[in-house]
């Protein structure tokens, strides 16, 4: 398989093909939901791995699941992790609708993180990996949010990415699975911008209490957090 390679900044490679890729999206989520050092994580709908190996960049080192469905994406960050000696991240290919941790997995598991298919319905792309990554035929905010509880030990975390136009539903999913939403943060392209993305973090059989969090500002590739000084 062909491949090229994005580096990021403390020099962690991740592989990509044009079918295969990341955005910005993907960055913020791993950085809004970055674990501690030792914890376990688990990077659900890992596509070529850019959350886990994000995560692995800024010095996580706990035991690290990367659930992926389709088999090209799953080998790209099997490759990487090979090729830079990564041992921590486990890379598995398989459908997290039907996907059984084991007995000493199962309810465990400190923090997941979550990139989700965003739309549930409109125009799909021809390319099928494209296709799988943006529309919900294969893995569902539900499939997400229960694999999650799954996962999770009481008081575990799951973040996730998503459109604004999706966000009652997201909430109201997330309450429906026993994943109480605690932090909230809109990202926008510059102060007073309508927001093209937020960050939620759920909690494990937790009460209720939402944090509102200062706005992510991304202009230019790079993200700033809190208010913006020339506004």
């Amino acid at each position: 398989m062909e491949y090229s390679s994005e580096i990021l900044y403390n020099r962690t490679s991740i592989y990509c093909t044009p079918a295969h890729r990341f955005g910005t999206d993907a960055l913020l989520l791993a950085r809004f939901a970055l674990p501690r050092r030792e914890d376990r994580a688990a990077d659900l709908c890992s596509g070529c791995g850019v959350v886990a190996l994000e995560w692995h960049d800024k010095g996580h080192r706990g035991p690290c699941l990367a659930l992926e469905i389709q088999p090209e994406a799953s080998a790209l960050l099997a490759r990487a992790s090979a090729d830079q000696g990564i041992g921590h991240i486990r890379p598995v290919c398989a459908d997290l609708r039907s996907w059984t941790p084991g007995p000493d997995e199962a309810g465990r598991y400190d923090l997941a993180a979550c990139n989700p298919p965003y739309f549930a319905a409109g125009p799909r792309s021809p390319d099928p990996a494209r296709a799988a990554a943006r529309h919900e035929g294969l893995c569902t905010l539900e499939d997400v949010c229960a694999c999650a509880f799954r996962l999770l030990r009481d008081g575990g975390r799951l973040t996730l990415c998503h459109r604004p136009e999706r966000l009652a539903e997201v909430l109201a999913t997330l309450r429906e699975h026993r994943l109480e939403p605690k932090r909230l943060a809109f990202v926008r392209s510059r102060a007073g911008a309508a927001p093209w993305l937020f960050l939620v973090e759920g909690q494990k059989n937790r009460r209720t209490g939402l944090r509102l969090e200062p706005d992510i500002l991304v202009a230019a590739g790079a993200a700033q957090y809190g208010p913006d000084p020339r506004a």
